[in-house]
């Protein structure tokens, strides 16, 4: 076993289809995959695969996009009879309070430009969304530090939402500096790597698309 544990950190595959009028759905909207997230899902299976990082415990929030996005990784591994989903609150969606289920024109006009740039680019949360971002930087910081406890050398995947998932990078201890390099959101479909090496966490890849990687394959 490697003295490395790994934290691997998928978001859940699409839940609109093309087309559809895409809404912010937070902690308050339970919608499972479309289609193509399905698809998404289990081209994530088989990057994990194909990089030799078939995960040996997986996490999920309670949502139904994060939930299948988990079976379906596990089933396209043949792994669902030996392997189940540990569901966390903590990995559930942010509450996106006025905004919740509301069109994204509709959330631009309320919020403006400026403040959704700052929540994608430096996770500053808009007026009037339920978010405590240190109780979410602490939850990430009690989990990473769980896992190297009792997962030590082993491979841990968190299939979660884009408003958690964005806080995970304080994990490194220097989310400044890796926000200078790295897009702090999760496209949908996507997963990053994180490692432990008995001291401190670090990036191996962030936001990194499957479906990208298995087509230039």
């Amino acid at each position: 076993m490697s003295a490395e544990t790994t934290l691997l950190i998928a978001r859940h595959g699409n839940t609109f289809s093309e087309g559809e009028t895409l809404r912010r759905v937070g902690a308050g909207t339970d919608i499972p995959l479309v289609a193509s997230g399905r698809r998404q899902a289990k081209l994530l299976a088989l990057f994990l695969q194909k990089e030799n990082l078939i995960p040996d415990i997986v996490y999920s929030s309670h949502l139904k996009r994060a939930v299948e996005t988990a079976e379906i990784i596990l089933d396209t591994l043949d792994m669902t009879e030996t392997h189940g989903i540990r569901r966390e609150d903590i990995f559930n969606e942010i509450d996106y309070g006025p905004d919740e289920g509301k069109p994204e024109a509709e959330v631009l006009a309320r919020l403006g430009a400026d403040a959704l740039k700052a929540w994608d680019e430096d996770a500053v949360v808009p007026l009037g969304w339920n978010v405590l971002p240190d109780e979410l930087i602490q939850n990430w910081l009690d989990f990473g530090e769980k896992i190297t406890e009792i997962f030590k050398g082993q491979k841990v995947l968190v299939v979660t939402s884009n408003g958690i998932a964005r806080f995970a990078p304080y994990l490194t201890g220097d989310f400044e500096h890796f926000k200078s390099v790295h897009n702090i959101k999760l496209a949908t479909g996507a997963v990053s790597r994180l490692t432990h090496d008995g001291e401190k966490w670090r990036v191996g890849f962030w936001n990194t698309r499957p479906e990208k990687i298995l087509q230039a394959a």
